[in-house]
């Protein structure tokens, strides 16, 4: 499989967005992409308190996703993209969308851990997600669970996924800018993908707000490919042999003795 990621700076504007996102769509596909992953918060992204997502949220079938929809269709370029999710029982959800080569909604996943760090306070105006059933992506013998930035300090989260069958782990983020946050972002993404043998995907958002480098790494954390600080696409082979003989030489799935449940089951 070959996978492409997308990183850009996206601001107040979903339609100025929106004609970034199509330019890295038309790279994704001139480069020959059977995927494209796209950063979190792509609709929408400011410095301001949580609390105005409610004001900017769109349904699925807004003319955000749909204008992506239609894009995907006409490229045949299946997609993954953050957006932000109106809920009409209250506060929206910040949700990642899996489109199809022809524009249809294959799956969808809705950020359980939310940003309530570092001074800043997601929780004030986004909806938690359920944990559930995993939606996987399948792609021959490669399977692509989806997670969102602040999740990946959970490890918890990508275990769920691969527990559930998942062998690549896609992260797209606005990981915020700051001290020490892109080293964090680099071991974070690192670990998740040498302590469950599997691909980790990321497409990051530029700066100023957040920290770019937008990476895949292989199942033994070595990085593949790595999109640097600016606006852009990068390329990488995900190969299923490649999981196989890592997983042979570090069996620790099949070492383990604990397993994963959410907490409020406990």
């Amino acid at each position: 499989m070959r996978i492409a990621s997308g990183q850009f700076s996206a601001g107040r504007e979903p339609r100025k967005n929106l004609q970034q996102i199509a330019q890295l769509m038309q790279a994704a596909a001139l480069g020959n992409a059977d995927l494209l992953l796209l950063p979190e918060s792509s609709l929408y992204a400011s410095s301001e308190p949580s609390i105005v997502l409610a004001d900017v949220a769109e349904p699925l079938d807004g003319p955000f996703i749909s204008g992506i929809a239609t894009l995907a269709k006409s490229l045949r370029l299946p997609v993954v993209v953050g957006t932000t999710e109106a809920n009409p029982g209250g506060l929206p959800f910040n949700t990642l969308v899996a489109l199809d080569g022809d524009g249809d909604i294959q799956g969808t996943y809705r950020k359980v851990h939310l940003y309530d760090a570092f001074g800043y306070r997601e929780s004030d105006g986004t909806s938690q997600g359920i944990i559930g059933e995993p939606d996987l992506l399948s792609y021959g013998q490669l399977r692509l669970g989806m997670l969102t930035c602040y999740d990946a300090r959970f490890p918890e989260s990508a275990r769920h996924l691969v527990d559930a069958g998942a062998n690549v782990l896609l992260l797209p983020a606005m990981w915020i800018v700051g001290p020490g946050k892109e080293d964090h972002f680099i071991t974070l993404v690192r670990a998740r993908a040498i302590e469950n043998t599997s691909y980790v995907v990321t497409a990051n958002q530029c700066g100023p707000l957040a920290t770019a480098y937008s990476m895949v790494v292989d199942p033994f954390g070595v990085v593949i490919a790595n999109a640097g600080e600016a606006p852009g696409v990068v390329f990488a082979q995900l190969e299923p042999e490649r999981i196989a003989a890592v997983r042979t030489r570090v069996p620790s799935l099949r070492n383990r003795r604990f397993k994963v449940v959410p907490a409020d089951t406990e």
